[in-house]
């Protein structure tokens, strides 16, 4: 078979799923799924993608000459796909992959001195987890460790002193954004140490959030500055609430709160749901384009809370459901997901949000599939 041939048959089989989700989002997240959308086919695909990439990524992200968040993100999410679904090739691929970041390429890795910077710890912490070497385990929590460390120097601005000092960390910068990379690296902290002092510090600066951030409507504001629902903003919330209640033990005294948050974000997410699954850009216009990452972020959040019982499974189930075989029509055959919205930071101005340029194959896309994957095999 020659490659056009090879092409033309996948393009064909993903028209083929398309045309049967529309058939099939009344069943829930544990009904078998059409040819091509399965979570093994889906995540095999995505993850291969970024097993093969150079560093910097396809999209060529890359932060201040070192690696960025959404490398670390999509790294991560790809490590536990390919233990999940018990790929030791594609894990010693992802593995081998950081070797270089110990040794002669080790000026790309972020020094964890800002809270986006910071997440990438989740990524020695995971390799830790697969493979016990002690050198990822001290790689990741001396990051995770630095994040809630007295600021000094430059980094020792009055705000950064007050958030210390209120047992914060210093990196909190009240973006909706950080209630991700923080859970991140201080979740997959206690999960590698057995040391509670990592997720009980991240419950206690989730709190903060939702209580500054959550309006009554169950979303969030991506600052409070910034009184704008953005759909990734808070797909990094619904994703960091997900990935910390996932490991908080139900005896931390900030548990309920934060499960109340996340109920509360859930069944508001259901209203503005688009009929073909999807979530939009700004959540509440839908005069806004259908976004990706945030209904990748959205159908994790989802997916973990009905495999977990904190969800009705008759309720979201299907909705999981259609937004994951939503998201499916926009990969490609080369695994990049298109309409992604490119990185973005905070501004009071609708219009700014609304002309975000949509990416093709973006690892702020890319991630959240492998972690819905992941979420469907765990």
């Amino acid at each position: 078979m020659n490659r056009v041939t090879s092409q033309v048959l996948v393009c064909a089989v993903w028209i083929v799923c398309v045309q049967a989700s529309a058939q099939d989002t009344h069943l829930g997240i544990n009904a078998p799924w059409p040819q091509g959308t399965s979570p093994q086919e889906v995540g095999k695909l995505v993850a291969e993608r970024f097993a093969a990439s150079p560093f910097g990524g396809y999209s060529n992200l890359m932060w201040q000459d070192v690696l960025h968040y959404a490398e670390g993100c999509t790294w991560y999410g790809a490590l536990t796909f390919a233990q999940l679904s018990g790929d030791t090739t594609l894990q010693q691929k992802l593995i081998r992959r950081f070797d270089p970041l110990l040794n002669e390429q080790a000026h790309l890795v972020p020094a964890p001195d800002h809270v986006d910077k910071t997440m990438f710890a989740a990524v020695p912490l995971e390799l830790f987890l697969h493979t016990k070497d002690r050198r990822y385990l001290d790689f990741g929590k001396n990051m995770a460790d630095a994040q809630w460390e007295e600021p000094t120097g430059q980094y020792a601005a009055d705000e950064a002193q007050t958030y210390f000092q209120r047992g914060l960390s210093w990196q909190t910068r009240m973006w909706i954004d950080d209630m991700y990379m923080i859970t991140a690296a201080q979740a997959q902290a206690y999960r590698a140490t057995g040391d509670r002092t990592y997720i009980d510090r991240a419950a206690k600066e989730m709190v903060v959030y939702l209580d500054s951030l959550q309006r009554p409507n169950g979303l969030f504001y991506h600052a409070p500055d910034v009184p704008f629902f953005w759909g990734r903003g808070n797909g990094w919330m619904a994703a960091g609430m997900a990935e910390l209640l996932r490991s908080l033990p139900e005896d931390n005294p900030h548990h309920s709160r934060i499960m109340q948050g996340y109920t509360t974000m859930m069944s508001a997410l259901l209203k503005y749901q688009a009929e073909d699954g999807m979530w939009r850009q700004l959540i509440d216009h839908p005069e806004s384009w259908q976004e990706t990452s945030s209904t990748g972020m959205f159908t994790f959040a989802m997916i973990t809370g009905v495999k977990a019982g904190w969800l009705d499974e008759r309720t979201y189930g299907p909705a999981a459901r259609k937004a994951w075989l939503a998201l499916v029509s926009y990969i490609d055959q080369h695994g990049d997901i298109r309409e992604v919205c490119e990185g973005t930071g905070k501004k009071n101005d609708f219009q700014y949000y609304l002309n975000r340029k949509r990416n093709i194959g973006d690892m702020h896309g890319q991630a959240p599939i492998l972690w819905c994957a992941s979420a469907l095999l765990r």
